[in-house]
């Protein structure tokens, strides 16, 4: 495994990251998950466990701060890129993100982002339409009661 690259695409701002000190952890099948530290130091938070889910299109993430406390879950809506000449995922955030806090309050963010995405047309239509689909699967299985689904594969390792 020491061999794969991950990279990280914004798209707002336009950049692209190569994830060189995270560390991964497992991959297997169509399921990626990493340890890593904040790219740039944070007051709020300080490092984190994710779990690249491919098929799905979903990144979750268990967030810690400086003192190792849970902070929240962090979700990502993501397409995957693997490019296998040089063995590498890029995951491109697709700027959808939900929030699970520890008493199970749930928040959605940067909407703005993806709005102003789809006005500017930085987002094809059916980039546009897999990461509702992804957002609307991803809130329907927290709603349920079955987000475990995805957190366990971070929980049990």
């Amino acid at each position: 495994m020491d061999n794969i690259k991950l990279f990280r695409r914004r798209f707002i701002p336009e950049e692209t990251t190569e994830l060189k000190d995270d560390h991964i952890i497992m991959l297997k099948d169509d399921i990626i998950i990493t340890r890593w530290n904040v790219l740039k130091p944070r007051n709020d938070i300080n490092n984190g466990i994710s779990a690249y889910f491919i098929k799905d299109g979903i990144k979750v993430s268990k967030i810690f701060d400086g003192t190792g406390n849970f902070v929240y879950w962090y979700c990502d809506i993501i397409e995957t890129i693997y490019n296998k000449e040089d063995n590498s995922y890029t995951f491109n955030d697709l700027l959808v993100d939900i929030l699970v806090y520890p008493d199970g309050h749930v928040e959605v963010v940067d909407m703005d982002e993806f709005a102003d995405a789809m006005e500017k047309g930085i987002l094809e239509i059916s980039t546009i339409a897999s990461a509702m689909r992804n957002a609307d699967l991803l809130l329907k299985t927290i709603y349920s009661g079955h987000f475990n689904r995805y957190t366990d594969y971070i929980e049990n390792i």
